[in-house]
């Protein structure tokens, strides 16, 4: 699988009445379910708790992704981890 390297500068998050969330600078998914989704961003790995989550749109090119859902939290986690492999690996450690 080859890795597209995107060149975004930003990364923003937009929660809506707790149970819409776009988010910018994404540049891939690592994972998802029903309660949590991995994303690895430009800024570094990122996990959104919640219930019945949904990725309504999801544009890589752009960097952009929808969630909708019951959005419980969102954590960075760190961007050196995030590089230096699988991030699922290193959040359920």
């Amino acid at each position: 699988m080859t890795e597209i390297k995107t060149n975004f500068k930003n990364q923003n998050i937009l929660v809506e009445d707790r149970n819409k969330v776009t988010i910018t600078g994404v540049e891939q998914v690592e994972s998802f379910n029903d309660n949590t989704i991995i994303l690895r961003t430009i800024k570094g790995g990122m996990v959104i708790k919640g219930e019945r989550l949904n990725v309504g749109k999801l544009n890589l090119d752009d960097g952009n992704v929808k969630i909708d859902g019951i959005i419980n939290g969102i954590n960075y986690v760190d961007k050196d981890l995030s590089q230096k492999g699988n991030i699922i690996g290193k959040i359920f450690k």
